[in-house]
């Protein structure tokens, strides 16, 4: 099968899928495949990111042990 031949046929089976999550994924492939070679981060994540730094900037962090601690007692009480 060429590559036309394989792009078609997906094409035409990805017109009948209707599940949005495995849409979502799909286009997350093939986004990765033609980007640009860098991932641009949305507002939303520039935040997350700027929200982190003042966190580290003003000491606002735990240990990976201590994190993994926290996760192991908050486990335990389920």
């Amino acid at each position: 099968m060429s590559s036309v031949e394989i792009r078609n046929s997906i094409i035409h089976h990805l017109s009948k899928i209707d599940d949005v999550s495995f849409l979502n994924a799909i286009k997350t492939i093939i986004e990765s495949k033609v980007s640009s070679g860098y991932y641009e981060l949305s507002d939303y994540e520039m935040g997350r990111v700027d929200e982190a730094r003042e966190d580290f900037k003003n000491k606002k962090t735990i240990s990976n042990d201590d994190l993994q601690n926290e996760i192991g007692e908050w486990l335990k009480e389920e």
